[in-house]
């Protein structure tokens, strides 16, 4: 059936261009419109760049400093640059009889672990870095500067940090002229517009996640009391890359994917609303009300990880693991303060 007046206005529908590129396909916009009339009445480094990241040192080898820690991020599960056991007034010098030793948060690194090696040259290399293994790392370096000369001692510290990719998407509300809010009618509406969604971004490897539903009576001024159906919808991209993703900005075929999505799903609204325009009245029982759509970019980190641009302006978009003193319990975006947390990664305050 069709909805009885009053109806709230449908928000002035005026007759757009079509959208550029390969519309929404006919029977997908008629299935939908129909669906609608059915309703009754009623300080540091990288290893591997991150978006947004400028570069501004050398990420092959870094750099220690005898004044202040060093700060070292490294890709969970991927290999670390080359950390040298000198500073930048030693790293070109030559040195006669050096001898290395590097400590960490499990005591001595020696050449032969299979995670965290020591070269011939005193670099100390992760080659799977795990969250286990953030924390200090200590380097005492003996050398002569000459044959005459007697040996010197130097201590360099860095505290290497794990770090993940967030996790992007998008997020939109809708709002929808509906039936009352205790009909099966609108929970029939919802199942059917995230299955349109979903086919929607099918194609790009991308997800749609319904966050809220809720049903709401709106007074409007003119139109008396209407229902309202307020929604409240993710869009991500399925992780079908291999391997980290090191691309800048939107260069990544992952954020492609997810660009592509957003487009896809702001034409599907805008049909609605063209649709709408070329019905006689009244108005469905259920329909999406112009100019109700908002999208926000989203960004999330892992548990135990968060953004921190205070503590990490080299690494401001990165999720770093959380340092002790900090716990990230859920999918937020920062480390919250626990005084009783005495280890890295902390995913409760206890």
């Amino acid at each position: 059936m069709e909805a009885s007046a009053p109806r709230r206005a449908w928000r002035g529908w005026r007759r757009r261009a079509p959208a550029s590129g390969c519309p929404l396909s006919r029977a997908t916009i008629l299935l939908f419109s129909a669906f609608l009339v059915q309703a009754p009445s009623s300080d540091g480094y990288l290893v591997l760049l991150p978006r947004g990241f400028r570069l501004t040192q050398d990420p092959v080898k870094i750099v220690g400093s005898s004044h202040f820690p060093v700060h070292v991020y490294v890709m969970l599960h991927q290999r670390s640059p080359h950390v040298l056991c000198a500073d930048q007034q030693l790293r070109n010098a030559e040195l006669i009889d050096p001898s290395f030793q590097w400590h960490g948060p499990k005591g001595k690194v020696v050449s032969e672990n299979s995670t965290a090696q020591v070269t011939s040259t005193g670099s100390l290399v992760f080659q799977n870095f795990e969250e286990t293994m953030s924390g200090v790392y200590t380097c005492f370096l003996e050398y002569r500067p000459t044959m005459e000369e007697p040996i010197k001692n130097i201590q360099l510290k860095y505290v290497v940090y794990a770090y993940r990719e967030p996790r992007y998407h998008y997020q939109f509300t809708a709002r929808y002229h509906a039936a009352p809010c205790n009909s099966i009618y609108n929970i029939s509406f919802e199942k059917k517009l995230l299955q349109i969604l979903s086919k929607l971004v099918l194609d790009l490897s991308c997800e749609v996640s319904l966050l809220k539903s809720q049903c709401h009576r709106v007074k409007m001024q003119k139109a008396g009391l209407q229902n309202e159906l307020f929604f409240t919808f993710s869009v991500s991209s399925l992780d079908t890359e291999k391997g980290p993703k090191t691309c800048k900005g939107h260069d990544c075929e992952y954020f492609r994917r997810l660009s592509k999505a957003r487009h896809l799903i702001e034409r599907f609204f805008n049909q609605q609303v063209e649709a709408l325009g070329r019905r006689a009245e009244p108005l469905p029982q259920i329909y999406y009300i112009e100019g109700t759509l908002r999208m926000v970019w989203i960004n999330r980190c892992f548990p135990g990880y968060g953004m921190n641009v205070l503590k990490h302006p080299r690494c401001p978009e990165c999720c770093v693991i959380c340092s002790p003193g900090s716990y990230n319990p859920r999918d937020g975006t920062h480390c919250l303060q626990c005084n009783s947390s005495l280890v890295y990664g902390a995913k409760a305050c206890l």
